[in-house]
């Protein structure tokens, strides 16, 4: 597909927006309802509790109630939209941060809990022929991991709230012209704002370190893949994020500084694109913007009675170094299988997730150093997740990568970035069926962390956490699904905590304009 024809698909997009309520005149229309209540004994819901389900429940104790609606897009229809909306709203409890008092001269109780009432998601999408634009807040999650099983994705997990913006991109996957199909090509491209401002500035302790505000997202990814009908098909491609603009404030033992304000001009924009140099600014560096991602490889064969295994990589790069496979055995290391039938075991993801190397502890650059002698350079000290000038890669706390790296909301110190990122855990997911109403789902990990290369750890960090889940969905009562999980941590990365969740979900669907 050229430049030429993937322009006039987007022209085509933006005039589906206003015309495609008129030319498709039946509307069906999903919607949910649903109550969560949990309780525990930590400071936060357990690990597996809050983890991969969009920032939603990560308090001791929350009662929530959410609603959603939306419309998929007709991805049979050369012109077709979607869109869609969810709100949250309810109680949590507060946990204890750390803030630093000037006028006692003393770190404070700073209790926080979250916002009261929240839009998830709202949205609307048009697709034209294999071309799609998407315009709003909407779920965003791994392109190809087990959406329950895995431990999550490490640039683009669904383990946080989604950002709102703006996206374009194909709808799955396309065929690449003159192979005959047998490449096929899939890709997203877009610009966001998290909008987690007041978040960063109640939480953050005001003592020392920076906080970064008003920042910019851009996010993208792009796949190569093999005809899927075949029994081996093979995917590579890769993903790329980048934090770019805002304000970043500088503290030191609880008096400001100084403030860097980073662009956010058409320039700011195109080096979030395409990594490019940061200029002359105060706030630049070698690249614009905290760039992370991932090269990504799967392999996939499905027997003839269906079931299917996969095997697949992901190798976490910050910068060059890791771009350039210098950062060792590092990455997401996985392998998973799948059954159509409804089974006793129906699932089982087994993943090891090391980023121990991080392409070593050590980093030079000799154009930051011009009056040392020394002029050799090397590439190292990658310290995932974070960077000099922006906080975590995070949103509210949650990691917006892998949730197994432990988010900055559970640094009750008010510190704003990742304290244990040089760690390395195996995580085991398994799900099936005992009826075809009853199912269940087990996760269970074991972590080791040993702080930053920049601020090591004295001893080793261990951790076990596990979930057991029971949903059930009676059949004599169509669209209600009835769910419990218990969850519990237990070492120094979460403490020793125990908690459940309780939740009623009914889904229903209308149908407009018969």
């Amino acid at each position: 597909m050229t430049l030429t024809h993937i322009t006039r698909h987007l022209a085509a997009v933006a005039a589906l927006l206003l015309t495609a309520p008129i030319a498709q005149a039946v509307i069906d229309v999903d919607y949910e309802a649903t109550v969560t209540v949990n309780a525990g004994s930590g400071d936060l819901a357990p690990y597996y509790v809050a983890s991969n389900r969009g920032g939603t429940v990560t308090q001791q104790f929350s009662g929530l109630l959410s609603a959603a609606a939306w419309h998929n897009m007709d991805t049979t229809r050369r012109l077709s939209y979607g869109f869609g909306a969810e709100v949250w709203a309810g109680y949590s409890n507060s946990a204890d941060y750390l803030r630093y008092d000037g006028g006692s001269g003393t770190m404070v109780t700073n209790a926080q809990h979250p916002a009261r009432a929240w839009v998830q998601q709202a949205y609307i999408e048009g697709k034209y022929r294999g071309v799609q634009v998407i315009l709003g807040q909407k779920h965003m999650a791994s392109p190809w991991l087990h959406p329950t099983l895995s431990s999550g994705d490490l640039v683009m997990s669904g383990n946080a709230r989604p950002p709102a913006g703006i996206s374009a991109g194909f709808v799955n996957f396309q065929n690449i012209p003159f192979t005959r199909g047998w490449v096929q090509i899939s890709g997203i491209y877009g610009y966001y704002k998290y909008g987690d401002g007041d978040w960063l500035t109640n939480h953050y302790n005001y003592y020392n370190d920076f906080i970064t505000t008003s920042a910019w997202f851009n996010y993208k990814n792009i796949y190569f893949r093999t005809p899927p009908h075949k029994p081996f098909v093979l995917t590579l491609g890769a993903q790329a994020a980048c934090q770019f603009g805002g304000t970043a404030a500088y503290y030191q033992r609880g008096v400001l500084q100084r403030t860097v304000e980073m662009p956010a001009n058409a320039k700011a924009f195109f080096r979030a694109f395409i990594p490019g140099s940061g200029g002359t600014g105060e706030g630049d560096s070698f690249v614009e913007g905290n760039h992370v991602g991932s090269w990504d490889i799967i392999a996939q064969y499905t027997f003839r009675t269906g079931q299917r295994i996969r095997a697949y990589h992901q190798r976490l790069w910050e910068d060059g170094s890791g771009i350039g496979f210098q950062n060792g055995f590092d990455g997401l290391w996985g392998l998973e299988y799948s059954s159509t039938e409804i089974e006793w075991i129906d699932g089982i993801v087994v993943e090891l997730l090391n980023l121990t190397q991080q392409s070593g502890p050590i980093h030079w650059a000799v154009n930051d150093h011009p009056d040392s002698p020394i002029n050799t350079r090397s590439s190292g000290n990658d310290d995932y997740y974070n960077n000099y000038i922006y906080n975590g890669y995070q949103a509210r706390g949650m990691s917006i990568g892998s949730p197994l790296v432990r988010s900055p909301l559970y640094n009750l110190d008010g510190y704003m970035r990742y304290a244990q990122n040089q760690m390395r855990a195996i995580h085991l997911g398994i799900t099936g069926h005992i009826s075809d109403e009853w199912q269940w789902r087990v996760l269970a990990s074991r972590c080791s962390a040993w702080g930053t290369t920049g601020k090591p750890s004295a001893t080793r960090l261990d951790s076990g956490s596990a979930l057991f889940e029971a949903i059930y969905s009676p059949q004599r009562w169509q669209g209600l699904c009835l769910t419990a999980q218990l969850g519990y941590d237990r070492g120094e990365l979460y403490g020793d905590t125990f908690g459940m969740l309780l939740s009623a979900t009914y889904h229903g669907n209308l149908t407009f304009g018969k």
